[in-house]
């Protein structure tokens, strides 16, 4: 059953994972367009784990250990700033607000809006990262702590993280319940619609740890349920840079050089968001 609509799914193919060599049935639900890994894996310390943050594990393309080593260089930069803009451009953000970065790995992003006039940033996150959070001093909340805020965050953060989790409603149940009324949930993840049909020929399809996969459509639908507003800002100010990001990781450019910046990113950015929509997906809003 969809995870999202209940509806049943269809088979969508099989997708054989190069790091571990299990082979992951993928299923689409024709309702609402929400997709899955019908059998996901659930030893999550073992895929979380050192490997995975230092770009040894499931996803090669992710090095977070490497990306805070080179905070000045890391292409992980556009992506931070350009999320900075856009939440600026969709809701004010101020020195006073309250900002949570949902799923925050090594705090990166915390770090970033920090520096940027937003000093009540946190991080959230749970098993390896915890401890590096801990060890470079980031701001974060503990479960506990995490637990005694809630419905006080004005903004709260989700970059790549629904894509991890099996029960997306829930999921975005827990972020609804830290938000004030009125506040906004920013998140990025990958745009199924594109590869409705072809679903195992789709890059970001890393089953081992991409379990889940949304269409505009079926993301909004998931954020009703959780009891948020959907809205669709669109291609905002900062989504340039997000997509140079990811257009840069997915070529496995880790700095950003000379010729990273020789590109002409303002038209190339609309060139692949026209092709593969990363922008139309939905934000939130918490209802009151």
């Amino acid at each position: 059953m969809c995870a999202i609509c209940q509806s049943s799914t269809v088979a969508s193919g099989d997708k054989l994972s190069s790091w571990s060599g299990q082979k992951f049935e993928l299923r689409r639900c024709p309702s609402c367009g929400f997709a899955f890994v019908a059998n996901p894996r659930q030893d999550y310390e073992a895929l979380y784990d050192d490997a995975y943050y230092r770009g040894l594990g499931a996803d090669p393309l992710v090095n977070y250990m490497d990306e805070i080593k080179h905070p000045e260089t890391t292409i992980r930069r556009f992506e931070w700033r350009g999320i900075s803009r856009v939440v600026d451009s969709i809701r004010k953000t101020s020195s006073a607000t309250r900002w949570l970065d949902y799923g925050c790995g090594v705090g990166g992003l915390v770090e970033f809006v920090r520096n940027h006039g937003v000093g009540a940033a946190y991080g959230f996150d749970q098993g390896w990262s915890l401890n590096q959070l801990l060890e470079r001093g980031v701001p974060h909340l503990r479960p506990e702590e995490l637990e005694r805020r809630r419905g006080t965050f004005d903004v709260v953060t989700a970059i790549e993280v629904l894509e991890h989790v099996s029960d997306p409603v829930t999921e975005l149940s827990r972020i609804r319940a830290l938000l004030r009324p009125g506040g906004l949930l920013f998140l990025t993840t990958g745009n199924a619609a594109p590869y409705r049909d072809r679903l195992s020929d789709w890059g970001y399809v890393v089953p081992d740890v991409h379990v889940s996969f949304f269409t505009p459509e079926a993301l909004a639908l998931a954020l009703d349920k959780a009891g948020f507003d959907p809205a669709f800002p669109g291609y905002r100010p900062g989504w340039d840079d997000i997509i140079r990001f990811k257009v840069l990781k997915s070529l496995g450019v880790r700095r950003n050089t000379l010729a990273t910046r020789a590109v002409p990113w303002r038209l190339a950015s609309r060139v692949v968001d026209w092709r593969l929509h990363p922008s139309a997906h939905p934000v939130g809003w918490a209802r009151g």
